[in-house]
């Protein structure tokens, strides 16, 4: 079973172009998980442009599925996650003036940085899991830093899937072998959406989790954010 856990970021936008609370992350949070997720997904960054630090401090006892925090490891982030000890946290090599996640690690290169911090979240139980491109060689590094697991970015996936190409999946469908042949567990997130997770659920084996924020918050503008996860939980047990 491929569980959702939905990144609630967008939700804090909204909240931050007006100021107040409203919309409430809390409540969105709890709302979310009484509509059937299994997951709540953060991605703090230094500017705090959407989901703050001490949002994610409320929502830790809050939280009652998992909870994944997304970031770069840099000591804020590092002191975030170990006060507020999250099921998982998810490594993003973000720099600080990005709109958004658009690429993973480079595994090679950091392989001895990212085992170091690794261990240290291990050490205090919290599960890990490292952003990376759909790249063999990535993965195999991966698994070298001691991580539980990938989460494989899936921005060209989605791109060329909306172009109709109907081998958009294959070379993550071969990453995620491969990482189940390391040893590791398989996540995977950014721009799928209701139009592609059907296609990637089933083209994509040993998918562990998918974590949907943008593409989500958005369709349930439309439909209804519990109805949009109702959708999202089908697709993916199909």
């Amino acid at each position: 079973m491929t569980r959702l856990s939905v990144n609630i970021n967008k939700i804090a936008t909204i909240r931050n172009a007006r100021g107040g609370n409203v919309p409430d992350v809390i409540e969105a949070a709890k709302r979310i998980e009484s509509f059937g997720a299994e997951g709540i997904t953060v991605h703090p960054r230094p500017d705090e442009r959407h989901i703050r630090y001490d949002d994610v401090r409320k929502l830790h006892p809050v939280v009652k599925t998992e909870f994944n925090i997304e970031g770069n490891p840099n000591p804020e982030f590092m002191k975030l996650v170990l006060e507020n000890k999250p099921t998982q946290v998810t490594l993003v090599p973000d720099a600080e003036d990005v709109l958004t996640s658009n690429a993973g690690w480079d595994t090679v290169k950091y392989t001895d940085y990212l085992f170091d911090i690794i261990q240290e979240f291990k050490k205090n139980g919290i599960r890990t899991s490292i952003f990376v491109d759909p790249d063999p060689k990535m993965v195999m590094s991966a698994a070298k830093t001691g991580t539980d697991r990938i989460e494989l970015y899936t921005e060209d996936f989605a791109v060329e899937y909306a172009k109709g190409n109907q081998d958009a999946a294959k070379p993550y469908a071969h990453c995620a072998r491969v990482a189940v042949d390391c040893g590791l567990q398989v996540n995977a997130g950014h721009n799928l959406s209701l139009e592609n997770i059907k296609f990637f659920k089933q083209n994509v084996p040993h998918l562990s989790e998918v974590s949907i924020g943008h593409a989500l918050i958005s369709e349930a503008l439309y439909e209804g954010l519990e109805k949009v996860i109702l959708r999202y939980l089908t697709y993916l047990r199909d």
